[in-house]
């Protein structure tokens, strides 16, 4: 990993087409600009974990009973129809 320091105004260049603006530092705060080619996704780290869990979920064997109780009860899976509002359950 490199780690470099940067003030606002200064950039970085990765390879030959990605560059990396510091716009601003606020405290604790840092605003990046980053100019890369539109085919190159640029995704907050939180956003690749949070797909990375969703994923594995997916992968999970589930019956589908088990997945209709995880809708919340949208579904009554005794019809298979939309559950009434004020329908109560046998």
């Amino acid at each position: 990993m490199l780690i470099l320091q940067r003030k606002a105004g200064e950039s970085l260049v990765i390879g030959e087409d990605i560059t990396v603006r510091v716009v601003s530092v606020d405290g604790a705060r840092v605003r990046l600009a980053i100019s890369a080619p539109d085919d190159i996704p640029i995704l907050r780290s939180e956003l690749v974990i949070a797909a990375a869990a969703n994923r594995d979920s997916a992968m999970e064997e589930a019956t589908p009973a088990e997945l209709l109780d995880l809708l919340g009860g949208v579904l009554d899976h005794k019809t298979q129809t939309p559950a009434s509002p004020g329908r109560k359950e046998d």
